[in-house]
């Protein structure tokens, strides 16, 4: 897909879809949502979903945001702003995880709620309007760049091998997927599926506001509505790349390929000056197939 995509965009607009500024502008809106995406990943692979991932990006940077704009432009003031958006943001994904793992409520009852929940504490901590003003150095986290490529993609980079890291080579890893396979298979062969579940929704909240932190940086402000439609976006990405809805299976490496496939789609659409609705139809009837192929596939399975 991602073969077939750069070659009919470079046909169909050579001049624009190959400049080097386009490639720029892919690679600092790649990073806002495909981190996000590693957090959906986690949770449907845990066997639940996360819908509040958004609204915890969104409050985490508009938290920073107020203790930057109480306490200055300095370096200082900025890392402590990083750090206190990504203390909100594990506290959201805790709140989630308990919720839970130790009430046994369901998980997109939980996320659904949470999403209301966060966002509306961000906009009432705004008041409607975004909070504007930041720092200029702050702006910089996402449009810097470093030999010539964005920060943001060396994040989201960075971020990917850190996952890969943990599916692959710990413990963590490994009880996540039995987790999502069998859950009560999971508690008699020993696995906290507690900890495991709030350990889960707790990555995804600290992800979620790294996320949050890279869009405020973009636009160099904080509103309790921006990327509205990356909910939709994380879970098809996250369905696309391989991982099970039902759980107990899931690749960083299949969702880091569909990241970059969502993104070369959207950057065609907006070059071709589709409308956002159309694209909006587009993503969901990729879901549906995408959902349909995998059915497929797993029932194909089972028979063999």
């Amino acid at each position: 897909m991602i073969i077939a995509i750069f070659i009919i965009m470079s046909i169909l607009e050579p001049r624009r879809f190959l400049r080097a500024a386009n490639m720029r502008g892919m690679f600092i809106q790649l990073p806002e949502y495909g981190i996000m995406c590693y957090g959906m990943m986690i949770a449907m692979i845990s066997g639940g979903i996360d819908l509040s991932l958004v609204g915890i990006a969104n409050l985490s940077s508009i938290i920073g945001a107020c203790f930057m704009l109480a306490n200055g432009g300095s370096p200082v003031s900025i890392i402590i702003a990083v750090c206190l958006s990504l203390i909100v943001g594990l506290c959201c994904g805790l709140i989630n995880g308990f919720l839970i793992g130790y009430l046994k409520i369901p998980a997109m009852l939980v996320t659904l709620c949470g999403l209301q929940l966060y966002e509306g504490l961000g906009l009432a901590i705004t008041k409607g309007p975004a909070l504007t003003g930041l720092p200029e150095s702050f702006s910089m986290i996402s449009n810097g760049r470093f030999l010539g490529i964005p920060i943001p993609f060396y994040v989201f980079m960075l971020i990917t091998c850190v996952m890969a890291f943990i599916m692959r080579s710990t413990v963590y890893g490994q009880e996540l997927k039995f987790l999502g396979t069998n859950e009560t298979a999971s508690k008699y062969s020993g696995i906290n599926t507690v900890k495991v579940t709030v350990m889960t929704y707790a990555i995804g909240g600290i992800l979620s506001a790294l996320s949050g932190i890279l869009i405020s940086s973009h636009y160099n402000s904080a509103k309790s509505n921006y990327g509205s439609s990356y909910t939709m976006l994380t879970l098809l990405i996250v369905v696309l790349g391989g991982t099970n809805p039902n759980g107990g299976e899931g690749n960083v490496f299949g969702v880091m390929l569909a990241v970059f496939v969502l993104q070369l789609i959207s950057s065609a659409f907006n070059l071709r000056r589709v409308n956002s609705f159309v694209a909006t139809f587009v993503f969901g009837i990729i879901l549906v197939i995408t959902v349909l192929i995998s059915k497929y596939i797993e029932e194909r399975k089972e028979k063999e």
